[in-house]
């Protein structure tokens, strides 16, 4: 845990000139974002599988990112000091509505918080939608039972499956808003910053797919 701190704090202070006191909160968001680079060739393999569950192994690897996280801001520790505005990245959301209320100093931070976090859900859930509902359904079951490049073809039943479950998945993200509430600051800025990621990297990853199809057209 030492590490992640070191890491933290050395960003922090790089930021400190031009950010001043919510160093500390960019240097999370910037932390997020060297990890989710890290992880975007696994990402873009998962994008080609295109099965929900290797979609899933990036968020399940970050999982002890994310703990380390939460317990650098939990427990006792330099960065507990630290805040984004007027609350501190350690606080929580229970915390700020003592303090003064959902519209008190602390508390407009988590609703910004809360209020970006729902902007990307509903962004993840219009795309997820849209994608499910774009995917071909075979009209039926290939005879010698092999697609393209020998692999075993789908039955109409299966790609219906993964076409209910691709839609469902995204509303999955509205779940980051209850995690949110319930962590502390710091952990609530690494969860929208992953999953923004997250949105935006299939974003990405279905137009450059996209391009290459038109392209071989």
């Amino acid at each position: 845990m030492s590490v992640f701190t070191d890491l933290v704090v050395e960003l922090g202070r790089l930021l400190e000139p031009v950010l001043a006191e919510s160093a500390t909160a960019a240097a999370i968001v910037l932390f997020t974002v060297l990890v989710r680079l890290a992880l975007y060739p696994l990402g873009r393999a998962a994008f080609r599988a295109a099965t929900p569950a290797a979609g899933c192994l990036p968020m399940l690897l970050q999982l002890p990112v994310f703990y380390l996280m939460y317990q650098s801001f939990s427990s006792g520790g330099e960065l507990l000091g630290h805040r984004l505005f007027a609350a501190p990245l350690g606080a929580r959301w229970t915390g700020a509505l003592e303090e003064g209320g959902p519209f008190g100093a602390q508390g407009l931070v988590f609703l910004g918080l809360f209020a970006a976090i729902a902007v990307v859900a509903a962004w993840s859930a219009v795309r997820g939608r849209r994608a499910a509902a774009a995917a071909p359904v075979p009209v039926s079951v290939p005879v010698a039972g092999k697609g393209k490049g020998g692999q075993p073809a789908l039955s109409a039943e299966q790609v219906e499956a993964m076409r209910k479950v691709g839609g469902v998945l995204p509303l999955l993200s509205f779940g980051t808003l209850v995690t949110a509430a319930v962590v502390p600051l710091a952990a609530g800025l690494y969860l929208l910053t992953t999953t923004a990621w997250s949105v935006g990297e299939r974003a990405w990853l279905q137009y450059r797919k996209d391009s290459a199809t038109r392209s071989s057209l």
